[in-house]
């Protein structure tokens, strides 16, 4: 083992700054998901809906009656994660879980009245967080930044809607 009076002066420092974090895609879009999620449940809190209740209401709002796995796998949660959503949105009297008329294994999931009618309140809210942090963006350039993170998303395999799905 080399004493300390022997060590290398001369070798130059290593360099960590080689990607600042302005120039970070993955640092960008993490801080900018951020940003939006915080503002995203500033907006809705006053309804009684966390974050994770949101997403699950939406995918439910497209297609009632998913499967708690469907679910899952719409959100991009574990199903875990989705179990212990769906029994706080039970709770708060958002969804009733059923079983499958077909398949008694699988546990549907079917919005409440109260479910239903949060959408109303909701969807406006969500635009509004949209409309915020696109302001500026032209609607050429905000379907172009659309189309822009489901490449990011598809570069890594995921499935994504593309910009004319979402609009």
């Amino acid at each position: 083992m080399a004493s300390r009076k022997h060590a290398r002066v001369d070798e130059p420092a290593v360099e960590f700054n080689d990607l600042p974090l302005q120039s970070s895609v993955g640092y960008q879009l993490r801080m900018a998901n951020r940003a939006m999620q915080r503002y995203l449940q500033s907006q809705i809190e006053p309804h009684g809906v966390t974050l994770g209740m949101w997403y699950f209401l939406r995918a439910l709002w497209q297609e009632d009656g998913l499967t708690q796995r469907e679910l899952s796998q719409r959100i991009g949660t574990m199903e875990p994660t989705t179990l212990s959503a769906l029994a706080a949105m039970e709770r708060s009297g958002l969804v009733t879980r059923e079983r499958d008329g077909t398949d008694r294994r699988k546990l549907n999931v079917r919005l409440t009245p109260k479910g239903h009618a949060l959408k109303k309140n909701l969807i406006p809210c969500a635009e509004h967080v949209i409309d915020r942090a696109t302001i500026g963006f032209a609607p050429k350039d905000k379907a172009r930044f659309l189309g822009y993170l489901a490449a990011v998303q598809r570069n890594f395999g995921g499935n994504c809607a593309t910009a004319e799905e979402v609009d």
